[in-house]
This record gives C-alpha cells, sequence and structure tokens, in this order.
C-alpha cells in the first residue's frame, strides 16, 4: 500500500518517523556497555537527555593529539551518528576516538600490555553522550574494541560554529577502571584541531607582503602544475614531510636568537617536518602542523610535543611559485593539554621547488623559516634555511642544471678538448644506466663503508630513465649550444655521492659520527675513451658538537676520481676504482685523508644476464637439494629393510653430511637474506623473486638436514645396541685416526699457501666444501678396518649423493665459458666460498668423487680390503676356522 493510497497520510509519516526514531534508539543504547553509567560520570557536565530523533548529517572527522604520562601521538575522532534530544541545543552523539602510537612497536594505554594478545598499533575506543551547542562541552563514554577498557571522554569548545587557526579542541579521557586493575591508565589530555566549518583566514592579503618582499633568499620555483601530480594536494599529500635544517653562522650554534624556541627547550633542533591536516584543492590552501623534534629521523608517526610545534595555514602563491605559511605557537602546554590555546602568530615559513639546480644546490625543495617580531623582541630569531631531506631526486620539465666547477676540473684532472672524433652521444642514451653504480670506501686498508654514486646530469640530459633535455641556464659557464664541442670533447657530467660512514672512516673531526651519512655533490667531465671520470665535489660542513648543518658553509676543496672502464670494454663490463681527496693541507680542520674507493661496472646487458644466471643457480640449487632428500630417503628405506647395516655405517661420513647441510642454515642465514641480497637489489634491482625462491631452497635444505640427522640417530642407535659393539667402535676410532689428521693436515698446508691473503676465513669455508666433496672417505676407512662386504650404502645413495656434490663443479666449467663477468656476492649456486672453483679444481673434484664411488662398489662387492695390497691383508680363510677344533686338539 502507497502513501497515495493510504487513509491518513500525516499517520504514515508518524509511523515511520518512530520506527526510525526507535531503531536509531535502541542502536544508540546498544553502543553503551552495561557497566558504564552516563549519567553517574557526565550529567555534571552536560546532563542526560531524552532522545527524540535522529538527525542524519554528514561523518564528522576530526584530528589532533594526546599527551599522557607514557606517550604522545596522533589521534582521531569520528562523529558517526547526530540525534536530537528533548532539550535544545543538546544532541545525542556517538563516535569512535583512535589513539595511535608514536613508536614502530606495539602501543598500550598504562598497564594494558599486561593484558594477553593485544598487541595492536593503535587504541580504538567507541563511545557515546551527549553536546551542548551551547557551552561547546561534550562527555561521552565508553569502551575499546578488543579489550575491556572503560573510559569516559570530555571535551571542550567543540562546536557547529565556525573556526579559525586558533580554535582549538581540549579535554580529557579518563579510565573508568581501578587503578589495581590491568586495564587501568593514566589520564590522557587531548588536542582536537576542528575539521567543521573551518574558516581559512585571509592571509594571502594580510601577510601576503611578508613572504614576497624584503626577503633575498627566496628564489622563484617551479609552477605547482609542473610537479609530480600536477596538483596542489597532490604534491602534499604525504602524511609526513620531513626536511633538514641549516643554521646562517657557526656563532648561532649556542645563541638563543637561533632557535624558534629561545633556550626552553634545550636542544637546537636539526630537523623540522610538515604534516598536513586538511587541504583545499581550488583555493590552494591548507592547515598544517609544523613540528621540529629532538631527533634526526621522524618516521611514519612522529612524537608530538606541543612546546616543539607551530599549527598554522598555509596558501600557493602562483607570482613566486612557493607555498607560504603564517605558524602560530602552542601556549599553556607544557604540563597539560587541557588549558593549550593557539596564539603568537608571527613565524613565518615559505617553500619551493627549485627551478635552477647547481654543484651547491640539488634539493628538491627548499625552503626559510624567521621571525615576524622585531629584532630586539625576545621572541625573535635569524632565519634558517632548510632543504628535503631525502637522498631521492626527481627532475621535471622546465628545471635548469648550471654547470660552475667545469673549468676548475678541467684544470685539477688534466682533460682537454679531443681532436674530432666519432660523437659520443651514445653515453646520455644507449648506456646511460652504465653510469650510476655502487661503492665500497676505505681508508688506509680499514673498515668498509658503503655507498653510491648516482648522475644528477649526463651532459645537458638529467640522468633518469626518461632523460630530457635541460632548459639552458643564462648563467652557465657552458654554453650548451655548441654542439659540436660537446659531441667531440670529453662529455661535462654532475653526480650526487653517498657514504654512510663507519666507525673508522670519517670526513674530518667536524663532520659526522658513526653510522652518519655523507653527501657529495659533484660535477666535472667524463672521458669515454679513457674511461676517467675526474669531478670537483662540494659537501655540506656540519657542526661537531650536535650535527646541525650551517648554511652557506660547503667545502669544496674536493676532488673526486673514478676509473670506468673505457668504451671498448663497455659490452664486457669491468671494475672501477677511485679515490675521494682533499685539496686542503693537513693543518686545515676540514682537511680528511684519501679515501679509496671500488665497484663493478656492468651493462644493462649484463644485469639481465646476471638475473637469469640467477634463475638458473635457484633452480639448480633446488633440484640438487631435492634430489639430496629424495638420496637420503633411499637410504632410509634400505636400512628400514635391512637394519642389521645400521652398524657398518660410518658415524664421521653422516656427521660430515648433517653439518654440511646445517652450517649454510645457521652461518649464512643473515648474510644471505641481508647484506648479500641487499647488494644484488641495488646492482642488479632485483629482489623478490629471488628471495621468494631462495626461501624455497633453504626449506628444502632443512628438509635434507633434518633426514640426514634421522640416519645419523638410527646409525647411533644401532651402534650402541650392536652386539659387536667393541670391533665396531674399534673400527670407527681407527677411521677417525686416520681421517682427522688428513684433514688437519691438508688445513694446514692451505693456509700456509694462503697466508699472505686477507680472506683466510673465506678460504677455509672452501677447504670445508673440499671435505665434504669427499665425503665417503670415512666410510671407505670404515670398511678397510672392519674388512665388511655387506651392502651397507645403496647405490642411490652413495652414487647419487656423489653426483650432487659434483654438479656444482661441472657448472662452474659452463658458467666460466659462458659468462663474461659475475659480481662475486651474486653466487647462489657453486659459490667460490662454499667450495674450491676454478678450470684445475673442477676436473681434480670430479675425478677424485668418481674414483671414491667406484672404491665403495669394490669393497660392498668384494670386501672391505679389496683394494688393499694383497701383502698387507689377512688371510680370510683362518677366520672361517672353528674356534671349537682347537678343544678338539688340545683334548686329543
Amino acid at each position: 500500500m502507497n502513501s497515495s493510497t493510504f487513509p491518513f497520510p500525516w499517520l504514515h509519516a508518524f509511523m515511520f518517523s518512530f520506527l526510525i526514531t526507535a531503531f536509531s534508539s535502541n542502536s544508540f543504547l546498544s553502543s553503551a556497555t552495561p557497566q558504564v553509567s552516563y549519567a553517574d560520570h557526565c550529567n555534571s557536565l552536560v546532563p542526560e537527555a531524552t532522545l527524540n530523533n535522529f538527525q542524519p548529517s554528514s561523518v564528522q572527522f576530526h584530528t589532533g593529539y594526546y599527551t599522557s604520562s607514557e606517550s604522545s601521538n596522533s589521534l582521531s575522532f569520528h562523529i558517526r551518528n547526530l540525534y536530537k534530544t528533548d532539550r535544545g541545543g543538546v544532541f545525542g552523539i556517538e563516535g569512535h576516538l583512535v589513539l595511535r602510537s608514536s613508536e614502530s612497536k606495539f602501543y598500550y594505554v598504562g598497564n594494558v600490555s599486561h593484558s594477553p594478545g593485544y598487541n595492536t598499533g593503535s587504541v580504538k575506543f567507541r563511545l557515546h553522550g551527549f553536546r551542548s551547542e551551547s557551552s561547546g562541552e561534550v562527555c561521552m563514554v565508553g569502551s575499546g574494541f578488543s579489550v575491556t577498557r572503560r573510559a569516559v571522554l570530555k571535551l571542550s569548545n567543540l562546536r557547529n560554529s565556525s573556526s579559525s587557526v586558533t580554535t582549538l579542541v581540549t579535554g580529557t579521557l579518563e579510565s573508568l577502571s581501578s587503578p589495581h586493575d590491568l586495564s587501568y591508565f593514566e589520564p590522557i589530555s587531548i588536542l582536537i584541531f576542528p575539521g567543521r566549518n573551518y574558516e581559512y583566514t585571509p592571509v594571502s592579503k594580510e601577510f601576503g607582503d611578508e613572504f614576497s618582499g624584503g626577503n633575498d633568499t627566496i628564489v622563484k620555483g617551479l609552477p605547482i602544475n609542473s610537479l609530480q601530480g600536477n596538483s596542489f594536494c597532490s604534491v602534499f599529500s604525504r602524511r609526513v614531510n620531513e626536511f633538514n635544517l641549516k643554521y646562517n653562522s657557526s656563532g648561532c650554534i649556542s645563541a638563543k636568537n637561533c632557535n624558534p624556541f629561545g633556550d626552553a627547550v634545550g636542544f637546537l633542533p636539526r630537523i623540522v617536518y610538515l604534516k598536513g591536516i586538511d587541504c583545499l584543492e581550488e583555493e590552494k590552501r591548507m592547515r598544517v602542523l609544523v613540528a621540529f623534534p629532538n631527533s634526526s629521523y621522524v618516521g611514519i608517526n612522529p612524537r608530538f610535543d606541543p612546546n616543539t610545534a607551530f599549527v598554522g595555514e598555509g596558501f600557493w602563491d602562483g607570482k613566486m611559485n612557493q607555498l607560504c605559511i603564517v605558524a602560530c605557537r602552542f601556549l599553556n602546554a607544557s604540563k597539560s593539554l587541557v588549558n593549550a590555546r593557539v596564539g603568537d602568530c608571527t613565524t613565518r615559513l615559505s617553500l619551493s621547488f627549485p627551478a635552477v639546480w647547481s654543484i651547491r644546490e640539488t634539493n628538491n625543495i627548499v625552503g626559510t623559516i624567521w621571525s615576524g617580531k622585531p629584532v630586539n623582541d625576545s621572541g625573535y630569531f635569524n632565519r634558517i634555511l632548510f632543504h628535503s631531506s631525502e637522498n631521492r631526486m626527481f627532475a621535471v620539465p622546465g628545471l635548469k642544471y648550471e654547470y660552475t666547477e667545469i673549468l676548475r676540473a678541467g684544470k685539477l684532472c688534466g682533460l682537454r678538448e679531443k681532436p674530432e672524433k666519432k660523437k659520443r652521444e651514445w653515453y646520455t642514451d644507449k648506456y646511460s644506466s652504465d653510469m650510476q653504480f655502487d661503492i665500497r670506501v676505505r681508508r688506509n686498508l680499514g673498515n668498509i663503508s658503503w655507498g653510491f654514486a648516482t648522475p644528477i646530469t649526463v651532459g645537458y640530459r638529467f640522468y633518469q630513465r626518461f632523460m630530457f633535455p635541460i632548459a639552458p641556464s643564462s648563467s652557465s659557464s657552458i654554453n650548451p649550444s655548441n654542439s659540436k664541442a660537446s659531441a667531440n670533447s670529453p662529455i661535462i657530467v654532475s653526480y650526487k655521492i653517498g657514504i654512510r660512514l663507519s666507525d673508522k672512516i670519517s670526513l674530518s673531526d667536524i663532520i659526522s659520527t658513526s653510522g652518519e651519512r655523507v653527501e657529495i655533490t659533484a660535477e666535472g667531465i667524463y672521458d669515454a675513451e679513457t674511461g676517467q671520470l675526474c669531478m670537483v665535489g662540494c659537501r655540506n660542513i656540519v657542526s661537531k658538537d650536535d650535527q646541525s648543518l650551517i648554511s652557506d658553509s660547503m667545502d669544496c676543496e674536493i676532488v673526486v676520481n673514478f676509473q670506468l672502464p673505457p668504451l671498448k670494454s663497455k659490452k664486457t663490463g669491468g671494475h672501477i676504482k677511485g679515490s675521494i681527496t682533499s685539496t686542503r693541507s693537513k693543518p686545515d680542520p676540514l682537511y680528511f685523508e684519501r679515501l679509496d674507493v671500488s665497484s663493478a661496472s656492468y651493462t644493462a646487458v649484463q644485469a639481465k644476464e646476471s638475473i637469469s644466471r640467477m634463475d638458473l643457480e635457484i633452480i639448480l640449487a633446488l633440484i640438487s637439494n631435492t634430489f639430496v632428500c629424495v638420496f637420503v630417503g633411499l637410504q632410509l628405506l634400505h636400512v628400514k629393510q635391512h637394519p642389521h647395516l645400521l652398524p657398518f655405517i660410518s658415524l664421521v661420513m653422516l656427521l660430515l653430511l648433517t653439518l654440511g647441510h646445517m652450517m649454510p642454515l645457521v652461518l649464512n642465514f643473515e648474510a644471505l637474506f641481508l647484506n648479500n641480497r641487499d647488494h644484488q637489489k641495488l646492482v642488479l634491482g632485483s629482489g623478490i623473486w629471488l628471495e621468494a625462491n631462495e626461501v624455497l631452497v633453504r626449506l628444502v635444505t632443512m628438509v635434507a638436514f633434518l633426514l640426514e640427522f634421522r640416519l645419523l640417530q638410527l646409525t647411533w642407535s644401532a651402534r650402541l645396541t650392536d652386539r659387536d659393539q667393541k670391533s665396531s667402535w674399534f673400527a670407527e676410532r681407527s677411521a677417525v685416526f686416520v681421517s682427522f689428521p688428513l684433514y688437519i693436515a691438508g688445513a694446514l698446508i692451505f693456509l700456509l699457501v694462503n697466508w699472505t691473503k686477507n680472506s683466510l676465513w673465506e678460504d677455509l669455508k672452501s677447504y670445508t666444501g673440499l671435505v665434504l666433496d669427499g665425503f665417503l672417505l670415512p666410510q671407505i676407512l670404515l670398511n678397510i678396518f672392519r674388512n665388511s662386504k655387506q651392502d651397507v650404502l645403496s647405490r642411490s645413495f652413495y652414487i647419487g649423493t656423489t653426483f650432487v656434490r659434483l654438479l656444482p663443479h661441472v657448472y662452474d666449467l659452463y658458467r666460466r665459458h659462458s659468462y663474461s663477468s659475475v659480481v662475486s656476492y651474486s653466487y647462489i649456486y657453486a659459490s667460490p666460498n662454499a667450495d674450491f672453483y676454478s678450470a684445475l679444481w673442477d676436473v681434480i673434484i670430479p675425478f677424485g668423487g668418481l674414483v671414491f664411488v667406484a672404491i665403495i662398489y669394490l669393497q660392498q662387492r668384494f670386501g672391505g680390503r679389496c683394494i688393499v695390497p694383497g701383502r698387507f691383508r689377512e688371510d680370510e680363510e683362518y677366520e672361517k676356522v672353528p674356534v671349537v677344533g682347537d678343544s678338539e686338539l688340545t683334548q686329543k
């Protein structure tokens, strides 16, 4: 029946409204936890009212921060449902409060860490209560989602009326549990930025002149539509934008007028981060949190400290192509956020994307922070510069690079123009990927540090996958219009070099501590025919007191030399050697000793070849370990059918095989999955597929280890219960006394031969592989001492296992013939660190393995001493004469 035929339309509307209200009321009441009474905890703030009907409205989303005695970080407050009540201006509300962690580990409220099974990265409360529009007070009660944690939320200044940058919603979240309960937590103070009916201040009109006039450090940047995303909000959509701070002079380190917070915080910030609160695309406006943490790393969810943070409004200045921000301080927030307010909006920030790069400026984003107060004011601080902290660079159309040190590099390196030859545009196109490589840095044969060398520009093109010409700069030292000279002369390049310093490597005492990263920007000349790459480098100066960058202080007295493979060897790759040196004298505090650099160069063709080779090696390793499982399984089946053979198996042989599969699982696990694979990712651009398949290889290896361990256990148990234990253990000990001296003597000879090398540990691991190749030696010796003629080992076991041990040497011969060069840390199968591999050893070891197989076959058919010369054998006929015959002769 529709409404047009219903006799009383008003009754139809009333019934519909009644049903909706009843359903909403039941939903509202059901969300409450029965143990939590609203009247007991909230009537004094917002008295409880009777719900009338559900008021449809969009979900209100508010963001903010909280602090407690244990933690501080971000929160979100969702008002999901709104209800009218019988009291005017009072609304029933339902919502969720989510507290997030400032740490990468698990977050717990109070003593909830004692609650079993609760280990999420955030805490979520389901709440219901009432809000007064006139007073702005809110009171809600509820509990946690996953753990019973009763709480009451009290907020002030939450209204539907318009709000501004100085408007804050503050309050507390308090536990309703007893202090002795595990679910109890200390009171949490809350600060929320209003997310509804927010009105932006007309900052572009009121403060616009402060961002464009009288500031000589502002340089016009790239327009917003030329950046990645091509929209205002998408460019600033990252949750956290982190920047490094640069102060004006070394004298600023101890002066309070250099710190935006004076001497109240007790530290000089090293970084600043911007976190967006909301954004308007059409108006190009945004609200943002500006924070100065006491650390050198921010992360995804940085810890919030209102005493070192600002909240501000930003707008995009289309004339200067920069983001302008007016920032305001948090006041009265030193102890709790309940009484916090926003004021003192005299701090200014500007942020832009430089349109011109040079050796002294290759940052994607640069900016300035300054005070709008008079110089003699107590809150005034000197101008601070900041730049993007990311190592990653991106270039966009319209970006320029200005070469400024090419002439000096040519003089220092002795590279000059050469007669006209074949144009070398090839290196900016076909072989451009060869110019990026990882480096290993060492000083005086000391500890090794790792780094990278990535081109910024090659010739007059930015170095990217899709390279595009550089827009010529009017002040460039080299005229790109001279195409003939640039095509027939050594090509000009610029680089960014990053080094992660170790304990023993530093660039003078004024820069870096252990684990710090140093970045050097360099430009110079590359000669493709000789492979010489010589550049002048610049690095930022860092205060040794607190690691803060000093603006306008750079050390450009650095020479970077790389010897790349020349043009004629680009098809086969090669090694890179070089150095980073200081041209300063030793007494100079910025002087540092020579750093030796080495790496390897591989073309794109070689990288693909290496990846296909590694794929093949993974398959071979998987097949080999699978065969081991099969062969050991067949041996287990063999001894199950003939259990009397177990005491005749060599324990030393089984121990060698078991340890051979156990050691890679134990010793090489970290090197395999952490160190080696990291380098392979950098060089070959691969990793995920390789890691997944190598995990499978390790799993099969573990299965092989468990099967061999089971065979060892069965043999040991059988030896202990053998009737002829005395002769069994005598033969085993005799085999040990012969084999172990041979192993030790071989190791000593090997160490003496390789004593001058610095890789004795790697060489010793290779010798261990040689011992495993001859795993049948202890069984051969045991057969001799026991003169056994039993089929102790199944043919599939000793022939198959020998085949698995010898297959890597056959593959190594193929690899040497088929692949031009191999990265030392990219070996997966037949690694030189696991055995002896060379053209000679790859013949000797398989031959020796086949000889051992033949000996085992002969011993199990003709007796253990069949290989011993005749005069050393015992007369087996005497062993067949019964002892009782001797007693009978005595009686006679």
